[in-house]
Formats: structure tokens, C-alpha cells, sequence
């Protein structure tokens, strides 16, 4: 694995030097547009918006529009001059109890390795945030781009995850937020239904089955294989009127995938949930 940038953990006047690594990838099947006719690679050309002549790359600068039709333009070494501290190191300014953030905050992780001279100081980092349930706020820079971050415990590595700023954050606040009354018996087999679908963690199990079903549809295309239409089956539309007999019915089910699961040896506390997918909307 590719670090992708190096520099130290700061608090205090501690200096832990590391290097950060991506903790995530994204999977997905990529295409491109062909023409019809004889299967060739569409290439875009960009074009001046007066006259759609083709601009060259030399010809292309940033520009920023200040008011309605107005630019100014920069040059690399404009932004140049744009020095903040926290280039080349995860400037820690706080520690917070970790369950004060708000998880929409938080949206990409990346592992922290210790370098050289790090290791104590890293290993001590660590095992203070375990111990005290708190996370580290910083921020930091990378690719020339400031990023608020927490530094996290995660296993026997610390993990620093980019988190959104403030403004970054938007409250639902015109939305409706569901009903207000609800009734204790509702709310009992609600709480009942949640334990009997309770299991352990196990992400593994969670397959993208779009990918996997998009992959073997190209596959049959390859072989000249016919494609069969599998329509997605039709959900029943819950009657929200009577919604104790809908949740009764949900334990029921949840019940007999227990007892499958249980019959056949298998050490998760409930039955798994099957994915399921939603037709796209029209």
C-alpha cells in the first residue's frame, strides 16, 4: 500500500511522525460511450462557451467569478501564496468525547501508520483515546486542500477521518420527521422486532448484489448468452393502520429465521436480514 502523505500528529508538544493511508476503495463496473455505429471511443473536446471553438490546454486558466460575468484569473503561483498551518501535519486542537459528534460529520478514513521515532508516542496516543473514549479534532492538508479530521482508535491502529465543516452540515429542518404519537405497545414490538433481528456485526456479509448482477449480465453478453428479464418482486404496501399486526407478523418471520439459523449450528444471536433492493424511480 501507497502512502499518500507524510507528515506528524501535533498536540501539545507532543510530534508524532506518520504517514496516512487510504482505509477505503470504491468498487464499481465503469463504461464508456461508444458510437453506435462501429464501436468507437467518444473523446470529449472542450470548447469556448462564445464561439465552440476548440481551446487547447495551453489556452486554459482558473477562473473565478466573482460577480455575475465577471472573472479574475489564477495561476499556480497564486495559490502558492496560500500558506495554513496545517500543511504536512494533523494539528490536534481538541479532544472530545466521541459520542458528542454527530456521525454525519464524519465521511472518509484513512489509516495512520507511526515512522520512524514515532512508535511510543503513537502506541501512547492510542491507548489514552481507548481509555477515555475521547477523539482527537484536527485539522489538516491534503492535496493542497484543508480538511477538519478527528484522529480516532480503530483496533491497534489510529485511523484519521475527514469530517465536514459546520456549513458543510445541512439540518433537515423542512422535512417531516414522521409521526409524534406513538403508542406503548407499538413501541414494545417495535423495540421486540429490532432484539429478534439483533446479530453480530459482520460486514463481509453484505454483498453489492447490483455490481455482482450487472458483472454476470455482461458476462452473458460476452458469451452471446440470452439475458433473462428478472423483474424485481412487488412488495406488499404495509397497512399502516393496523401497524401492531404488521410488526406481530415481522416477529413471526424474524422468529423462524431464528430458529432456522439455530438448527443449523450457526453461532450469530439472529437471523440475518436480506438485502433488499429498490427499482430505481422513473
Amino acid at each position: 500500500m501507497r502512502a499518500i502523505w507524510k507528515g506528524s500528529i501535533n498536540f501539545g508538544l507532543v510530534f508524532i511522525p506518520v504517514a496516512v493511508y487510504p482505509a477505503t476503495r470504491e468498487e464499481k463496473v465503469s463504461f464508456k460511450q461508444l458510437r453506435a455505429t462501429d464501436l468507437s471511443p467518444i473523446k470529449y473536446k472542450k470548447v469556448a462557451e462564445v464561439d465552440q471553438k476548440e481551446v487547447k490546454p495551453e489556452e486554459i486558466v482558473k477562473g473565478y467569478e466573482y460577480e455575475k460575468g465577471r472573472w479574475v484569473t489564477l495561476k499556480d503561483a497564486d495559490f502558492e501564496t496560500v500558506r495554513i498551518e496545517s500543511t504536512h501535519s494533523v494539528e490536534i486542537t481538541d479532544f472530545i468525547e466521541q459520542s458528542q459528534i454527530n456521525s454525519k460529520f464524519f465521511y472518509k478514513p484513512y489509516f495512520l501508520e507511526p515512522q520512524k521515532g514515532g512508535d511510543k508516542a503513537y502506541a501512547l496516543l492510542h491507548r489514552a483515546l481507548v481509555e477515555t473514549g475521547k477523539v482527537g479534532v484536527a485539522k489538516v492538508a491534503i492535496q493542497s486542500r484543508e480538511y477538519l479530521a478527528a484522529v480516532k482508535p480503530d483496533g491497534l491502529f489510529l485511523i484519521l477521518e475527514l469530517m465536514h465543516f459546520a456549513h458543510e452540515v445541512l439540518e433537515p429542518e423542512s422535512l417531516n420527521s414522521g409521526a409524534k404519537d406513538i403508542a406503548p405497545k407499538e413501541l414494545q414490538m417495535a423495540k421486540a422486532l429490532v432484539e429478534a433481528m439483533t446479530t453480530e456485526w459482520d460486514p463481509t456479509k453484505y454483498k453489492d448484489q447490483y455490481q455482482t448482477a450487472v458483472m454476470e449480465m455482461i458476462e452473458r453478453k460476452v458469451q452471446k448468452q440470452p439475458l433473462a428479464a428478472n423483474a424485481p418482486a412487488a412488495r406488499s404496501v404495509t397497512n399502516i393502520i393496523d401497524l401492531v399486526a404488521v410488526l406481530q407478523e415481522s416477529l413471526k418471520e424474524a422468529g423462524k429465521k431464528k430458529a432456522s439459523v439455530g438448527k443449523s449450528g450457526d453461532k450469530i444471536k439472529g437471523a440475518p436480514v436480506k438485502a433488499r433492493k429498490r427499482a430505481p424511480a422513473a
